[in-house]
């Protein structure tokens, strides 16, 4: 059976971050168990066409690995998977992954401080500290439709695409109109006889004003790397105290951002009706808001019809509408998200006293700091409860959670001790606090997003990305018990 000292799950931007940054300190007793039989989290599974980045690329990055080839300010799925693996060889990391090995359960024993996980395969591995670097973006959410075995086309998911599926002069629908939505229905309505779009609300979207960068801008920012770093702090910038504010419920900076929103919509939309149906009705940030330069001309196209009544169910040849109308196509396609709640619902996770992390968190997933939950020593989340970001790139907050894993874990080498568990008490003020402040946001301003778990916010940062760092900066000892 083997045994580790750290078991990291996933091979994402998570799990390539926090195994860099365990060599840089000197741990080199750790592994990496990845499902699939490549690296690349969700740029390795998402490859529908137009898929790309909603963060422009010089901040979606590592701040310590700059890339100075990238092709667009928002980079397209294919070479952003290169970045990872690219930066994966620099730092020797192929030899500590594992492809094609899931871990289905992990149980803490307390008498040897330890973690014991089993593989899919039914085989089992030993460690001392568990990571969790799933990220939230992997198990895609279809809704349930009546009849939809039924349906003789070709239906699948946007997260799961179907390369074989011919889209040229073909009749189109697409269910959904949010993040991956928007990218890919421009590129179907190119090739389809006629596309569907099936909207349940309007979503605030900004002009991503994208472009290719230049051959001088590429040489420039390989060249002088200072200029890079100032070109990338003027993107965070922008979503800390631009973006945050309206989200905070702000009314000068959501008078500024609806403005900006509507005026791009009034610009590419002329269709009185056509612009009822795309103008939200709820307040800016409570969803994630969207950036496309090309989505709403795609709208005016004469073979492409936005449709807002609900679908009642499948038929043989398509979808019935609630209102009675029958449609007919050979491809439907899911872009309905992913399921991001609960969280590590994929692994059964056994803390002390046989208690699973399924029903400590039945009320909604919480952590300290996103990163421990009590009863589960030496288990460090990454990407955990309440760590996404509506403003900002995820990738400040995953360097943010890695320096604190491992500075913990360096740590308690240093003192000669097996485990760490965060204090109850200390978790709970933490999240109350947490809850309080994310009341107060735009998040809590409509009743169902991806970002709750029934009524409680569980995905959400409430600050900013600055507190974050600022708090995780350094471990504060007495929040947490060591054994």
């Amino acid at each position: 059976m083997q045994k580790h000292k750290i078991v990291i799950i996933g091979a994402g931007f998570a799990g390539i971050c926090i195994a860099i940054k365990l060599k840089t300190q000197g741990i080199d007793d750790f592994v990496i168990f990845e499902k699939a039989d490549r690296l690349g989290g969700t740029w390795r599974d998402n490859t529908y066409p137009g898929a790309e980045c909603d963060i422009p690329s010089a901040l979606y990055s590592f701040s310590f690995e700059h890339n100075a080839d990238w092709e667009y300010k928002w980079s397209g799925q294919e070479q952003i998977l290169k970045y990872q693996q690219d930066v994966a060889s620099k730092h020797q990391l192929q030899q500590f992954i594992q492809y094609q090995t899931e871990v289905c359960a992990a149980q803490y024993d307390q008498a040897e401080n330890a973690w014991r996980l089993t593989m899919r395969n039914g085989d089992q591995c030993w460690a001392q500290h568990l990571v969790t670097a799933v990220g939230q973006l992997h198990y895609p959410s279809t809704p349930k439709i009546a009849g939809a075995d039924n349906y003789q086309g070709a239906l699948f998911h946007s997260a799961q695409w179907d390369h074989q599926v011919e889209l040229q002069d073909k009749r189109v629908a697409v269910i959904g109109n949010a993040a991956s939505a928007v990218q890919l229905i421009p590129e179907i309505a190119k090739k389809a006889q006629h596309l569907s779009i099936f909207q349940r609300s309007a979503n605030w979207m900004i002009p991503k004003v994208d472009r290719p960068y230049t051959r001088f801008e590429q040489w420039l920012s390989k060249k002088f790397p200072p200029i890079a770093k100032i070109y990338r702090f003027g993107i965070w910038m922008s979503g800390e105290y631009g973006v945050l504010p309206a989200i905070r419920g702000k009314r000068f900076s959501r008078w500024l951002l609806r403005g900006w929103s509507r005026r791009h919509l009034h610009r590419q939309i002329k269709d009185s009706l056509l612009l009822e149906k795309l103008t939200p009705d709820y307040p800016i940030g409570a969803k994630r808001i969207l950036f496309s330069d090309n989505y709403y001309p795609t709208l005016n196209r004469d073979n492409v019809t936005l449709v807002t009544d609900n679908i009642e169910s499948f038929s043989n040849l398509g979808l019935v509408l609630a209102n009675g109308d029958s449609k007919e196509f050979d491809v439907i396609i899911y872009a309905t998200g992913f399921k991001t709640n609960p969280f590590l619902s994929s692994i059964k996770i056994t803390g002390t006293d046989e208690q699973l992390l399924s029903d400590a968190w039945r009320d909604g997933a919480h952590a300290y700091l996103g990163i421990a939950t009590h009863g589960f020593p030496n288990l460090h989340m990454m990407y955990g409860p309440n760590t996404n970001l509506g403003h900002s790139s995820i990738i400040i907050m995953l360097e943010a959670q890695a320096n604190y894993i491992v500075q913990s874990i360096a740590e308690l080498d240093r003192q000669s001790h097996q485990s760490i568990e965060v204090n109850e008490a200390t978790e709970q003020q933490y999240n109350k606090e947490l809850q309080l402040r994310l009341q107060k946001m735009a998040f809590n301003e409509i009743a169902e997003s991806w970002y709750k778990d029934g009524g409680k916010i569980t995905n959400n940062w409430a600050g900013s990305t600055l507190e974050y760092m600022r708090r995780t900066k350094n471990v504060d000892w007495a929040a947490y018990t060591l054994t």
